[in-house]
Parts: C-alpha cells; structure tokens; sequence
C-alpha cells in the first residue's frame, strides 16, 4: 500500500479518480500537456465505457491508467466486500479500450477492507493511496481555498488525490481544473517536479 512516496526528493505525484467525466478530464489533459506534466488517472470501468477515446488519450499522452473499481458503488462495500469482481471486470475494460492492464489500483474512499486487499494482491496489482489536495473540492466552489489547502499538504513524495469525475457519475469539476491551473506553477516554484506512480516504483 503506497499512501506516500518514500522519497527525500522535491518530487509529486498528480493523482485523478472517477473519471473520465467530459468535459472536465479532456481539460485537464489539455493543461497538463502544455504543462508538460505526466499524471495518473484511476478510472471508473463503467465511465470508462462511456469514454473510451479519452481513456485511450490518457493512455496515448503518456499518463498511467489505473484501476478504480467498475460502479464506485457504497453498497458494493456490504455485496461483495473482496470487490474481486469490480477489480478483474475493470481490468479486463481497460484492456479492451486501452490495450494494457492496469498495475495500480486505487478503492473508493481508500477502504482498505482485508478482503478487498487480498483482491487486489490476487490481481497483482499495488494499492496506492495518498492525501486529498482539498477538503473542499466536493463543494467545487472556491479554486483558490482548494489550491491553497493542497499547498499547505505539500512534502517530498505527496501523492495527490483529485477528482476528475465524481463516483460513477458525471458532474460539475470546472474549480478542480482551475485549482489545478493555479497550484502547478507554485509547485514548480518550490522546486518540485510531477512523477506519475509507474515512474515513481
């Protein structure tokens, strides 16, 4: 289970969950393009599904693809607790689409429920977890206040939990990219410089 990078260096790690969720993951491709910046993106299989094409750019731009369960689903926690069927379903979406199966996966709202990481060594893949950049970004309000808040989270190996979509839905996640439009010029003026987690382990 990674929660950090274990790492003294100024490095980050941009992080997007429950995505693809258009338009708001194509804007933020297209920032971290011309930002110059690789991140990873722990996709939903069911949004995955809805866009195959952004997925498939995720891919094409050098970014990771990770694992996200298929629905992001409470209930599925009190169904199927292990969530093996979510992993190996989403898997097996993901390389449908993308031609390469995730090593990286990611649960909704971090759970780390026994059985489901006991799925998740089966499937050979890492846990990755991380820190929230902002409390705030549900509320999708103030960019500046979220910006402000995963600044003051900021240390060697920061693994940052944004939201490009929101469970299996689609939503509004206009504040996230511009709080993300903000804090990557002052991340790099504090001299640190973005790894995606294959790059990372």
């Amino acid at each position: 289970m990674k929660r950090r990078l274990q790492t003294t260096e100024k490095i980050v790690a941009l992080t997007f969950d429950d995505g693809p969720n258009e338009p708001y993951t194509s804007e933020l491709l297209d920032l971290l393009k011309a930002e110059g910046i690789h991140a990873t993106f722990f996709v939903v299989g069911a949004n995955a599904k809805k866009y195959p094409g952004v997925v498939q750019r995720i891919v094409a731009e050098g970014h990771t693809l990770g694992n996200h369960s298929t629905n992001h689903l409470f209930r599925n926690y009190f169904l199927q607790p292990s969530f093996r069927r979510e992993i190996e379903e989403t898997q097996k979406i993901l390389e449908e689409i993308a031609g390469l199966r995730p090593r990286f996966f990611r649960s909704p709202w971090l759970f780390r429920h026994p059985l489901l990481l006991r799925s998740v060594k089966r499937a050979r893949l890492t846990a990755v977890f991380g820190v929230f950049g902002s409390e705030w970004e549900v509320f999708q309000r103030n960019p500046q206040a979220m910006m402000q808040r995963a600044l003051h989270k900021l240390q060697p190996g920061t693994i940052y939990i944004f939201h490009d979509g929101y469970n299996n839905k689609g939503a509004y996640r206009g504040a996230t990219v511009e709080a993300l439009r903000q804090l990557i010029p002052l991340l790099r003026a504090q001299g640190y410089r973005f790894v995606t987690i294959e790059d990372a382990l």
